[in-house]
Formats: C-alpha cells, sequence, structure tokens
C-alpha cells in the first residue's frame, strides 16, 4: 500500500468515525464526552485532509486552491494493477 492510499484510509476512518459521532449524538444530545469526542475526530480530518492535499493535491473538486482540474491528476484506478500500484 502507498503512502497516498494510507493516507486517504486514515481519512476514511476518521470521517466515518465522525459520521457515527453524528448518529450517536443524534439520539444523545446531552453527552458532553462525545461531543468532545467529536470535536476532535473533525480537527483529526481537517488535518489529514490538510496533510494529503500538500502532498498528494485535493480529493475532490470541492477542495480545490487554484487548478481546477489538479482532483483529475494521474493515477486513475485502471491505470493501478490489481495491488494498487
Amino acid at each position: 500500500m502507498t503512502e497516498r492510499e494510507r493516507l486517504m484510509r486514515r481519512i476514511s476512518t476518521v470521517d466515518f468515525a465522525i459520521v457515527e459521532l453524528h448518529l450517536y449524538l443524534d439520539t444523545h444530545p446531552d453527552s458532553n464526552e462525545m461531543a468532545r469526542k467529536l470535536e476532535e475526530y473533525e480537527n483529526k480530518s481537517r488535518m489529514l485532509r490538510e496533510e494529503y492535499e500538500t502532498k498528494f493535491g485535493p480529493i475532490s473538486p470541492q477542495d480545490l486552491q487554484g487548478n481546477q482540474w489538479a482532483w483529475i491528476s494521474n493515477p486513475w484506478p485502471w491505470d493501478n494493477n490489481e495491488r494498487g500500484e
């Protein structure tokens, strides 16, 4: 697994936790502990996304800072072999 893939997996994992914490807080709105945990994970997601974008460019078209076509840069999924290389 490449560094790019590892970083994207970490972002996906943290973002999944954020969704789950939002769902939990929908049914437990008074849970201050989970609200703090949500804030922690949102900060972590923001930091990981910044790291990713610094190293590899924007994750999606909404993340553009300059070149509007940078998000479509290589490699495309079909350019990789079975192991993702």
